[in-house]
């Protein structure tokens, strides 16, 4: 038998008969669950530090780059200058550029130098961190418009440099000079999708006005929205006919281009 054992099993195959059987290819399916890791080339080459591009990302430790390389760093002062330009950059922003950002409000935030100091902006429109404690002098603003960012000040001033390389905040509009970018070394926390359309969060006032700027035809650009009661339209959002009932009130104000 040990002639045998080195015979394959499988099919007997005779001379001259083809082979109707074909390799089948599976292609790998992802799994729903399965997310893709997207490579950020602009991070790599700064030690791992990503432009911020929406206001909730904008915490823990950061630094503000005025130019190519080159951001706002603070001096023992008090005074803030933009740093050399960073030859390697790989290695990321120096102790002195990194800031901590606070979160004040929806739409500002505080920042604090290395130094234990929050930034603020003096009369003579100077950018300083001298602030023990967070007050109105110290709340930011960052406007985000265009994929662009400028930072503006509580004088409504956005933040640029001037030609002896301080900050300022002295320009009441954003141009070339006053955009920046705000680089993050915080984790990036990838947010999962959820099926509720952004109209239908926030408060149920809110989310009728939203749907009227949707379907509403502006001929005289004037907002219609229903003064009536919305204590139905509460009890219609936990019956889940809330649509329903906003097409309705919006029917009885007859300036929606879907309403009969």
């Amino acid at each position: 038998m040990s002639a045998y054992t080195h015979v394959k099993g499988g099919k007997l195959k005779l001379k001259g008969m083809k082979s109707d059987s074909k390799k089948k290819h599976k292609k790998k399916r992802k799994r729903e669950g399965d997310v893709q890791d997207v490579k950020d080339e602009d991070a790599a080459t700064h030690g791992g530090w990503w432009c911020v591009s929406i206001m909730d990302e904008i915490h823990g430790s950061i630094a503000i780059e005025m130019n190519t390389n080159a951001f706002v760093c603070a001096l023992d002062n008090g005074m803030f200058t933009v740093g050399a330009p960073h030859s390697n950059i790989s290695e990321g922003p120096d102790p002195p550029e990194q800031l901590t950002a606070v979160k004040v409000s929806e739409s500002q935030i505080a920042l604090k130098s290395g130094y234990g100091k929050y930034l603020s902006v003096n009369s003579d429109g100077l950018v300083v961190g001298r602030s023990d404690a967070i007050g109105a002098r110290e709340q930011w603003e960052p406007v985000f418009q265009d994929g662009k960012l400028a930072l503006c000040s509580h004088n409504g001033c956005f933040i640029s440099s001037n030609d002896e390389g301080d900050i300022v905040a002295k320009s009441q509009t954003a141009g070339e000079n006053e955009f920046l970018k705000i680089r993050s070394s915080a984790p990036r926390v990838k947010k999962q999708k959820d099926n509720v359309p952004d109209e239908d969060k926030g408060d149920i006032g809110s989310c009728e006005v939203s749907y009227v700027k949707k379907f509403q035809s502006f001929q005289d650009r004037r907002l219609r929205v229903n003064p009536g009661e919305k204590v139905d339209l509460e009890k219609a959002r936990q019956k889940g006919k809330l649509h329903e009932k906003l097409l309705d009130r919006r029917e009885k104000m007859k300036a929606d281009r879907y309403c009969k």
